[in-house]
């Protein structure tokens, strides 16, 4: 089954900081634009920052526990294929990026095995990588 690319708009406090991050930082190619918001290119999806007021959620972040780690509530992210989450997650390390949760493999030997990484953009967004090398486990109970 083909995805179909999805949208996401969010807020951003610093939209010059965040602009650098997603553009410079991730290398995602920048659509339209107005001195309000920036359309990027996120992995073959629409992702749209706004100016806005710094919103609570980034101002404390709310944390779940998952496999022994305090992953952050609300965040959003890719799945993407192994190889390209091992290029992007050496990408984001040589730029000295401060993950919330450091890029690992999470689920050993159970289902659901996957790699994953957590970090926060200038705003305080959180975002999620992560990669199965059985994508069939993507949804596996």
């Amino acid at each position: 089954m083909a995805l179909a690319p999805f949208h996401l708009a969010i807020p951003v406090h610093d939209l010059a900081a965040a602009r650098h991050f997603y553009g410079e930082v991730f290398g995602c190619a920048e659509g339209r634009s107005s001195e309000h918001w920036v359309d990027f290119d996120f992995f073959g999806h629409q992702l749209v920052i706004h100016q806005a007021p710094k919103m609570a959620y980034q101002e404390a972040a709310v944390s779940n526990p998952v496999d022994g780690h305090d992953v952050p509530v609300p965040h959003f992210g890719v799945v993407l294929g192994w190889a390209d989450w091992e290029a992007l997650a050496e990408r984001l390390r040589s730029r000295d990026t401060q993950f919330v949760i450091e890029p690992y493999v999470r689920f050993k030997g159970q289902v659901g095995e996957q790699a994953t990484m957590f970090l926060l953009d200038p705003c305080g967004n959180a975002l999620e990588f992560k990669a199965f090398k059985d994508i069939g486990q993507l949804f596996a109970k």
